[in-house]
């Protein structure tokens, strides 16, 4: 097909370098260890309910303050960054995550929580567009597969919070955040070893990321067709990202609720859905490599769509199921529209990683606090009912633009 023919030409400016796999894997790691800090937050919502005696409209608060400040910063970061890389940003970024964690162990009270979250909020910011780009840059020919290992390292690590939680925090409850702590400071050292790679990288080979930004210097503007295939995208990331927020936040709720499970148990559920998410994520970037970009992300939206909602109206087995099978087909595209963003955008590495990443937290977070709203409006119940229904939005998928067109538009530029 079409497809296939394209490959090598698209992959041509890329094939005089080898992927670097050891800093992608590295990079990865670190992306678990900054994600699982933040699985932290959500983890904790069943303990802080008890504890603190707070409603679903403060749990979406304590949510949507920590993805909001990381969404809003993260295109901030990125367009600066395209600018003036700044390999040191990485750690210095998880320090600020380092102080969050430790907060929130010793909150003593909601406002304090609020507080810790957006020092984690600011260290994801500093985080996600530069680890990005350090992705990108040890990609070779391999963008599709070099995007999912660094994205598969934070789909794992938000897969953690269930198991943290069960083994955690009901056993030692708040102040267990505090151990992550020492999470922090292991991502810390590994991204100065990062850092400095980064910086070597930009002196060996100054010329490679000047060369990344030509093309997008010399525009004058997005053309209406960029500007429309970016809206597309970002309206996809947001049905996606607010299905994904609403599982995270409430399903563990609605399995103690309607299934009669204990934390623990519920928390079972919700691993299985997220860890199905991080394998989905890890193999979504090699068949996008192989069948295509957009394919994938139609084939991610809308295959979801039956299962979700099927997913309220069954049995607590056939629903363990479900949630494995949804996680893995709605996640094959998470690291699939960065890559496709970026190749829209190129010379925007780090802006369309901000602003696709950054998107999907920040509508995660105005998706926490809305839906906690209708949790506490109409029931949990019709809420989680209702959620089902957010991936037909991928119908919008087809309307996208072929890799070739993609890659047509790129090559008319140079």
């Amino acid at each position: 097909m079409s497809q296939q023919a394209i490959l090598p030409r698209q992959q041509a400016s890329n094939t005089s370098e080898a992927t670097i796999y050891k800093i992608l894997f590295v990079i990865g790691l670190c992306h678990l260890l900054n994600d699982a800090i933040q699985a932290v937050v959500p983890a904790m919502f069943p303990i802080l309910e008890k504890s603190m005696g707070l409603s679903f409209t403060q749990l979406g608060i304590i949510a949507f303050a920590l993805n909001m400040v990381s969404s809003v910063m993260q295109p901030v970061v990125g367009i600066f960054t395209d600018k003036k890389p700044l390999p040191f940003a990485l750690p210095i970024g998880l320090s600020f995550t380092f102080i969050g964690v430790l907060g929130i162990g010793f909150a003593p009270n909601f406002g304090m929580i609020v507080i810790s979250v957006l020092f984690i909020g600011i260290g994801s910011a500093v985080f996600h567009p530069e680890g990005s780009r350090v992705a990108y840059m040890a990609a070779g020919n391999r963008r599709g597969l070099a995007q999912s290992i660094y994205q598969v390292g934070g789909n794992t690590g938000q897969a953690l919070a269930p198991l943290i939680t069960a083994l955690i925090f009901v056993p030692l409850g708040q102040i267990g955040a505090s151990w992550f702590s020492i999470v922090a400071a292991l991502a810390v050292l590994l991204l100065i070893y990062i850092a400095k790679w980064y910086s070597e990288r930009l002196r060996a080979n100054p010329v490679m990321v000047k060369k990344k930004n030509v093309g997008a210097s010399h525009e004058k503007g997005l053309s209406k067709e960029i500007k429309k295939a970016l809206v597309l995208i970002l309206l996809l990331i947001f049905a996606r990202s607010w299905y994904i927020s609403g599982m995270t936040n409430f399903y563990a709720f609605y399995g103690i609720k309607e299934y009669a499970l204990t934390i623990k148990q519920s928390q079972l559920f919700l691993f299985a859905f997220l860890v199905s998410g991080a394998f989905g994520t890890f193999f979504g970037g090699p068949l996008a490599d192989k069948f295509g970009k957009k394919k994938v992300i139609s084939f991610s939206m809308l295959g979801t769509l039956p299962l979700s909602m099927l997913l309220p109206n069954v049995s607590p087995v056939t629903a363990f199921i479900l949630l494995v099978l949804t996680g893995f087909i709605l996640m094959t595209s998470f690291s699939v529209t960065v890559v496709y963003a970026q190749e829209l955008v190129p010379g925007k590495i780090g802006t369309m990683s901000g602003l696709t990443v950054g998107l999907a937290f920040g509508m995660g977070a105005i998706g926490s606090v809305g839906l906690g709203v209708i949790a506490d409006l109409i029931g949990l119940q019709t809420m989680i009912t209702w959620l089902g229904v957010l991936p037909i939005l991928g119908l919008t998928a087809f309307l996208l633009p072929s890799d070739q067109k993609v890659w047509e538009w790129n090559n008319k530029k140079s």
